[in-house]
């Protein structure tokens, strides 16, 4: 019987979704290469990856420059106070390589290079580290034609780096054909990580794919990128696997005669769809829901799309939900147009909200508008509600129906990631138009799906004949 392949060690970047995608992290005491075209963020991940790992893991690391010196590092990095702090305690060193001109051997070695060994070795030895960071190596190799004294010059330095028990990152740039420079993928194999940069309707994404892994699962997608002041971070499936507890909590819906419609209200944890055409009511279910749920201790973060938080706590206080009373404590209303920085920046930065904040529920209000943002919504989107569900954060989203359109369908296409679904709707009757609400399913709960008529008055949301 063929015994199972041990695991692969890792070593945990710190850089949020990296370490999901490739389970735990890279590979410890290893080598992995990080290649893509400029401004793709090789050496900001670099930095992430050493920063991370002196601050969080009490891992020191070395970061070699073959470009830049120690001043510009320091100066682009995102927190070039803790940086600088991590160096003055000695747990991160940089060893400025820059001038590869020292390395120009003739064209059979890189002598001088390991002539300077001693001199990192003794970095190595000063921090204690653990990480090291070889940034832009292909300038190394730019004056080398015979690919043989690449891999033979690499080798070495590899080895030399692995018997230090060192955990490795080399950077370098991507050749006109996709692939590494000097395919130097070919010889820093354990992990390969490419990173890119691409335009899509004047819409700017930086994208990460792990090419290779050995002995390691990993995710095989294309995983949005963003850098921002909070540093790198990725927009992956929070979980390779469904594998999440899921509550058996029920929450209301904030209306106890929608809850009697709904089997109890809403599981917690579990996505909530509230779509209808213009003027039918959603932000005011979503509103009362809010208010209630603060009103029993718990918080709100409600992302508003189209209209500032004034705006909104002004509407709903003329349909009797007092919005204003909790808005300094429980409930969070964030607004901010989609358009203002394209999809995936905003998407991570409601990511990031929501980590600091620490919501029981999450609106967003309406999920409709991010389609006006970019492309590949439902599969971003998809990343959200998996990030929230892991969490056990009940996402309630309105979605505005065009008129004309099936109001069963949605544009982005939500209806499989969607546990319940309220359709609201106006409709003629006996000389004026009736709101008309109808639950087209709701997952785990016995629920009636017949229509019910329903009113925003002063004093709140009124459904007739609930059951």
């Amino acid at each position: 019987m063929r015994e199972s392949p041990r695991p692969v060690d890792k070593t945990p970047t710190g850089i949020w979704g990296v370490d999901i995608i490739t389970r735990g992290g890279l590979p410890r005491g290893r080598n992995t290469l990080v290649f893509g075209g400029p401004g793709t963020g090789k050496t900001f991940f670099a930095m992430e990856f050493l920063v991370n790992g002196a601050s969080v893991y009490d891992e020191p690391g070395v970061m070699v420059s073959f470009e830049e010196s120690e001043d510009n590092i320091i100066e682009n990095f995102r927190s070039d106070d803790l940086l600088r702090e991590l160096i003055r305690e000695n747990k991160i060193f940089i060893e400025d390589f820059s001038s590869t001109k020292d390395f120009e051997s003739g064209d059979y070695s890189l002598e001088a290079l390991f002539m300077r060994l001693d001199r990192l070795d003794d970095a190595i030895k000063r921090v204690g580290a653990k990480r090291i960071v070889l940034d832009k190596i292909d300038n190394l190799f730019s004056h080398f034609e015979k690919k043989a004294i690449i891999r033979s010059e690499l080798l070495q330095l590899i080895e030399w780096l692995n018997s230090r028990g060192l955990t490795s990152v080399f950077t370098t740039g991507e050749n006109p054909y996709g692939g590494a420079a000097h395919g130097l993928e070919e010889y820093v194999s354990d992990c390969v990580i490419h990173l890119k940069h691409r335009y899509k309707d004047h819409i700017g994404t930086r994208y990460m794919t792990i090419k290779k892994y050995r002995g390691s699962e990993h995710g095989l997608n294309e995983y949005p990128m963003l850098i921002n002041s909070k540093g790198l971070s990725l927009f992956p499936i929070t979980s390779l696997r469904l594998d999440y507890t899921v509550s058996r909590r029920i929450v209301s819906s904030g209306i106890p005669e929608l809850d009697n419609i709904l089997g109890g209200g809403f599981y917690q944890g579990s996505s909530v769809l509230i779509s209808g055409t213009s003027g039918t009511g959603k932000t005011s279910f979503v509103a009362k829901f809010a208010y209630e749920a603060c009103e029993r201790g718990e918080r709100c973060l409600l992302f508003a799309n189209e209209e500032p938080a004034d705006q909104i706590i002004r509407n709903m206080a003329s349909v009797g939900i007092d919005l204003e009373k909790f808005s300094s404590h429980n409930l969070l209303i964030h607004s901010e147009r989609p358009t203002t920085l394209g999809l995936e920046a905003h998407l991570t930065a409601m990511q990031d909200l929501v980590r600091e904040f620490e919501p029981d529920h999450v609106i967003i209000d309406p999920i409709s508008a991010l389609t006006e943002a970019g492309f590949g919504v439902k599969d971003l989107f998809v990343r959200f509600t998996d990030f929230l569900k892991n969490r056990k954060i009940t996402s309630i989203l309105t979605y505005l129906t065009k008129g004309g359109s099936p109001l069963t369908t949605t544009e982005i296409h939500l209806s499989s990631l969607i546990d319940t679904w309220v359709i609201l709707q106006q409709v003629e009757k006996g000389g004026y138009y009736a709101n008309i609400l109808r639950v087209l399913k709701s997952r785990g709960l016995k629920h009636s799906k017949k229509p019910v008529e329903f009113k925003l008055t002063s004093k709140g949301i009124k459904i007739l004949g609930g059951e």
